[in-house]
């Protein structure tokens, strides 16, 4: 089933030029941003956290912290270092994605128009978009994730999608070997009974990772820096109550979004051909039913004030 869409998206980049932003005003306020540090060793003496960090240049160093906050990533090292192995908490969802940025629109398309080609485990997205260069997205399903990281990884898309024979599905075949801007990932989610021990906290997809297939992975990432600043602003002398109202704030969100993520997953690529044949009449008629809000929401726009002559 192909389907046209015009959806909304905010890149990476935007939100890391946002948050920049903010920090740049205050780097003589005592905030210093390091590159390529990374967390080696963390141990805690009950009043401070003391990381071992290592620069890019392979020097390392000690350093006390009064929190250290975990927000890197799925793969979290700060995680690894504090919690345990990825394997304990990143659950396998037997998806894999492809995500790059198109040079040009696919063929037939306008500049803003958005596509999903999607058949049974597989589907293609383009998202047309107004102030940059179209998204290209791939996902599908595989019991074998591992062997997805094996070969040219082209050739291994293309033995997926090829039979698909959709001409936007084909441009985006042939896009993808110039492209050097790629994710090519498992799909997962980071499911944690504590987000924290002792002064050594994670959020963002560290903590709670959500997957791309909720929608919803930016929004809760935001979500959880704007609490963590609200609640120790909140209880600035006492770090655990602090912490305990963040989780208290976080842990529904999150949990609610893990959960739909499961059924959001079988809108952009139905694991089954049943579910693809339930897919396709639903997504006809969520489409029918906003464009029926949208056109009554312009004609009541539209329509003369009641007392107008």
């Amino acid at each position: 089933m192909d389907q046209p869409a015009r959806p909304t998206a905010m890149g990476r980049g935007d939100m890391e030029a946002a948050l920049w932003q903010q920090v740049q005003p205050h780097s003589g306020d005592g905030v210093e941003v390091r590159f390529s540090t990374a967390p080696m060793e963390i141990v805690e003496d009950g009043s401070a956290a003391e990381v071992l960090l290592e620069d890019a240049t392979g020097r390392r160093y000690r350093e006390p912290f009064g929190l250290v906050v975990g927000a890197d990533g799925m793969r979290s090292t700060v995680r690894r270092r504090a919690f345990g192995p990825h394997e304990r908490f990143m659950t396998t969802w037997n998806a894999m994605i492809c995500a790059f940025p198109l040079s040009e629109q696919a063929p037939s398309l306008g500049a803003q128009d958005s596509l999903i080609s999607a058949r049974s485990g597989r589907a293609v997205w383009v998202f047309g978009l107004a102030d940059r260069a179209p998204t290209a997205l791939l996902t599908y399903c595989t019991r074998d994730i591992d062997a997805q990281f094996t070969g040219d990884r082209t050739e291994r898309l293309r033995a997926v999608f090829d039979y698909m024979d959709h001409p936007a599905v084909r441009h985006v075949l042939d896009a993808l070997p110039t492209t050097t801007d790629c994710l090519f990932d498992s799909v997962h989610q980071v499911r944690m009974d504590r987000w924290n021990t002792g002064r050594v906290m994670l959020a963002g997809d560290a903590a709670w990772c959500l997957n791309l297939f909720s929608g919803m992975g930016t929004t809760a990432a935001l979500t959880g820096g704007a609490e963590l600043g609200r609640v120790l602003a909140e209880h600035p002398d006492d770090l655990a109550a602090a912490l305990t109202a963040w989780k208290a704030r976080l842990r529904p969100l999150s949990t609610t979004h893990q959960r739909v993520a499961r059924l959001k997953h079988q809108w952009f690529a139905p694991t089954n051909r049943a579910l693809a044949g339930v897919r396709t009449p639903a997504l006809h008629l969520t489409v029918n039913a906003r464009r029926t809000v949208t056109e009554t929401r312009l004609l009541q726009a539209t329509a003369p004030a009641p007392n107008s002559a």
